[in-house]
């Protein structure tokens, strides 16, 4: 133990330039490069701060057929391939999903024709 206080004795007493040597020498006499450790701890926060991906799947909900239920049932059938009696539950039920996991684009494409018809529609991220 007294060698090893002895040895931190004497690199405290060194200064920031011959530290610095003290590196570089150790380093060529090992074969290993101090800068890889300091890399790798300076990468560990930025990932862990990466931000949140967001989602690429959204469910498409008719809240309401709204006054022209006949037009909202006609675009839920050429949304989906449901027949005229599921179309019509759908239309009547508040909260039914015209389309589960879609992609945005399609999902945006769907609201946008319902609510032509009258239907309130909310569109959610797929669980």
């Amino acid at each position: 133990m007294a060698d090893i206080a002895k040895l931190v004795e004497d690199l405290s007493a060194l200064s920031v330039l011959e530290a610095a040597d003290l590196v570089k020498a150790l380093e060529e006499k090992w074969g290993v490069s101090a800068a890889a450790p300091v890399a790798v701890a300076a990468a560990g926060p930025a990932a862990a701060a990466a931000p949140v991906d967001e989602p690429t799947e959204f469910d498409v909900i008719l809240q309401d057929a709204g006054a022209k239920k006949i037009d909202t049932i006609k675009v839920i059938r050429t949304l989906t391939s449901a027949g005229l009696v599921e179309a019509k539950q759908m239309a009547e039920t508040a909260g039914t999903k015209i389309l589960s996991a879609v992609a945005k684009e399609a999902a945006e494409d769907a609201k946008s024709k319902l609510e032509a018809a009258g239907a309130k529609v909310e569109v959610k991220a797929a669980a």
